[in-house]
């Protein structure tokens, strides 16, 4: 299968515009990847670069990751660019969507926006689900929608939040950061949404916490226990609902003293347990869940939780229990039966594994994963014809990812089906 641009994008009978045009790219495209982009430009009479210099004359720049070097600073083939442009050389700097457009082809932020969730963006952007969460809590990410329980985020705001984490993380200064952004922002239209990103970053780093619906929380996710009540709100404010968290003055730790312990919620102790797995420190996790569901047995949160620290603790048998709880209290709670599912079909228990992934499917027939996972199962089965239908499936939701070629090669063993291109 060939994978060239060419099989994606409308031929063009002919194109000036890049006649004659030596071109180079920076950043990650959102349309294909830079390879595809050299090919296309190769096409329609252009000249791809992969560096830039004096006889380049149009400089691109992708519009899911931005030009930033690892030190924070815009990348180095921006910088050039820009100081030919200065001297009066006859160099372009353009957006994708600018590009695209002198290609006659849709700009990404035309088409309907995909959303991803979170074990598809751990694929995608080799993140691990308790990150995702761990930004979601600390506001760095917001879901587009939630399906029963299932949230749905965009590709482009986990990425830069991931991105952000990273340079965050390696030392480099949010003020850099920022500044380099304001740089790009004449160039690139989706810079405001990074930018605020930032600043919860940088709010982290002067140690404020974030208050939600269940308490203080810092921007690394840690939950911070305080017993005063939450600020009230003025209902009148008809804009309060479009604000995100209000930040507020850090308040020190409360102690770890046994008989402080004692007297803690059940929802403190399953914000302890989060916070312990996320941390790695599965053995106390696990406890802390526990303590959490004892003090609210009914809680379908809590025992998910618990069963899925009871399964990175080694004990898959004990997680598929506290699965089964979860999804007793709450039978829409997708990703529950999905994770059972998973859990029994790696203990070998096939059968009760497609039943799991099935009732999810009834549940939210566009549901991604629970389409590949019962693909998967069911070609374990040697039901190679029912297995083909969900791996199309699972095509229709993800096209780029190595669960996107996972499936395509499943499936190309099977000439008489056909499914999307890449």
């Amino acid at each position: 299968m060939s994978d060239s641009p060419a099989d994606h994008h409308p031929a063009l009978q002919s194109s000036p515009v890049l006649h004659g045009e030596r071109i180079a790219f920076t950043g990650t495209l959102a349309s294909m990847t830079h390879r595809q982009a050299m090919e296309l430009v190769e096409q329609h009479g252009g000249a791809a670069m992969q560096n830039v210099g004096l006889q380049t004359t149009l400089l691109v720049i992708g519009e899911e990751g931005w030009p930033l070097e690892p030190d924070g600073l815009p990348s180095t083939k921006l910088d050039f660019a820009r100081q030919l442009h200065e001297r009066g050389e006859p160099i372009r700097i353009v957006s994708e969507s600018e590009w695209l457009k002198l290609l006659g082809i849709e700009p990404p932020e035309r088409k309907t926006r995909q959303l991803y969730t979170p074990a598809m963006l751990c694929q995608l952007l080799n993140v691990s689900v308790h990150d995702i969460r761990k930004w979601e809590r600390a506001g760095l990410i917001k879901p587009v929608k939630k399906v029963y329980r299932l949230p749905y985020f965009d590709f482009e705001e986990v990425a830069s939040a991931r991105r952000l984490c990273k340079l965050a993380a390696s030392g480099v200064r949010t003020e850099r950061i920022s500044a380099s952004l304001r740089q790009l922002h004449s160039l690139l239209p989706n810079v405001e949404r990074p930018l605020a990103q930032l600043e919860i970053l940088s709010l982290g780093s002067r140690r404020l916490a974030f208050r939600d619906e269940s308490g203080l929380i810092e921007v690394t996710g840690q939950r911070l226990f305080d017993f005063d009540p939450p600020v009230e709100i003025d209902q009148n404010d008809d804009d309060d609902s479009d604000k995100g968290p209000s930040t507020i003055p850090i308040r020190p730790v409360l102690s770890d003293d046994p008989a402080e312990r004692q007297r803690w919620s059940h929802d403190q102790w399953f914000q302890e347990g989060c916070r312990l797995a996320e941390s790695n420190e599965i053995t106390s996790a696990i406890e802390a869940l526990r303590l959490a569901t004892i003090g609210d047995p009914q809680n379908p949160s809590y025992h998910f939780h618990l069963a899925d620290a009871l399964y990175r603790g080694g004990k898959p048998h004990a997680a598929i229990e506290r699965y089964h709880v979860a999804v007793e209290h709450d039978h829409n709670f997708l990703e529950a039966w999905t994770q059972l599912g998973c859990v029994l079909s790696e203990v070998g228990d096939l059968t009760n594994a497609t039943v799991a992934f099935q009732i999810a499917i009834e549940l939210h027939r566009d549901y991604p994963e629970a389409h590949f996972h019962l693909a998967g199962v069911l070609d374990q089965l040697g039901k190679a014809g029912e297995a083909a239908s969900h791996w199309q499936k699972y095509l229709e939701f993800d096209q780029r990812g190595p669960w996107a070629e996972i499936a395509r090669e499943r499936l190309a063993d099977r000439p008489q089906h056909t499914f999307p291109a890449e």
